[in-house]
């Protein structure tokens, strides 16, 4: 089957489709290769697994991995095109409405990428990932950085984003649930992450009006659907070979005080 990227959702070809993408491609991945301590030989929930290439990526390293997600389509994508005999996808419906299909205490570490962010109850989906922890289990987390891409108290320009954070409210989300939180920032050779800091500057200052802090969220969902209709017409990118991007994942750097930063990374503790 065939899926279309939604600028949410990972698709491999997608994002090795120009220079610009292919960097948020690597985000990606240095963001599952940094939870490769914390999977190693445990039994694994990726909760948020898109279109399943990050938890397939993770799969050999695991005793068992299953990748969930709301989507249906993503999940029907996932299944056919990453697949392992420790790796498993399914179908779920959000927090707020069913619990996850597994019991207390099912895994030793729980991963959730750049999802956190679309949640309006996230006290639902927090104590959800608590609850199907082990003891002492690990809670990896990923979401973007705010202070690299709005304005104090701006609402995100990313229409799906419900809510973003910085890094003291990250961490305050976080720690109503779990303990020991060690946070991580990923940041990066300047002259790699200087598109990506170019594309956030510019989406701050051009849909300021509609995301200011006052701005109904209905308006400002809708204005920005028709933004991006408009952007839509100019055009897809043409593809180019991946040996023209003179930049790889080592070029990105995940450590506490790493600037500029991009994404927040946090690993807790189940109590």
């Amino acid at each position: 089957m065939q899926l279309e990227p939604t600028g949410e959702r990972m698709i491999e070809e997608f994002y090795r489709s120009s220079p610009g993408n292919y960097l948020i491609f690597l985000f990606h991945m240095a963001t599952y290769n940094f939870a490769r301590d914390y999977v190693q030989g445990k039994h694994v929930l990726d909760y948020g697994c898109g279109s399943g290439y990050g938890t397939h990526h993770l799969a050999s390293c695991c005793a068992d991995i299953v990748g969930v997600d709301i989507a249906g389509d993503a999940i029907e994508y996932a299944q056919a095109h990453y697949q392992s005999g420790n790796l498993t996808y399914v179908h779920i419906k959000p927090a707020d409405q069913a619990p996850l299909p597994y019991a207390d205490a099912s895994f030793d570490t729980v991963l959730s990428f750049q999802v956190i962010e679309h949640i309006r109850d996230t006290g639902s989906y927090l104590s959800e990932i608590r609850r199907v922890l082990k003891p002492g289990g690990i809670f990896v987390c990923a979401t973007p950085d705010r202070i690299t891409r709005l304005w104090p108290g701006q609402k995100p320009w990313n229409m799906w984003h419900v809510h973003e954070y910085d890094a003291a409210g990250f961490e305050s989300a976080l720690a109503e649930y779990f303990r020991d939180i060690a946070l991580q920032r990923m940041g990066g050779r300047r002259g790699v992450l200087e598109p990506e800091i170019r594309r956030t500057r510019w989406l701050r200052w051009v849909t300021l009006p509609v995301t200011l802090p006052f701005m109904p969220d209905a308006v400002r969902v809708a204005a920005l659907k028709f933004l991006k209709r408009l952007a839509a017409l100019r055009g897809k990118e043409s593809a180019l070979p991946l040996c023209e991007f003179p930049f790889q994942e080592s070029d990105l750097v995940i450590a506490p005080d790493a600037e500029p930063s991009v994404n927040l990374i946090a690993v807790a503790c189940k109590p």
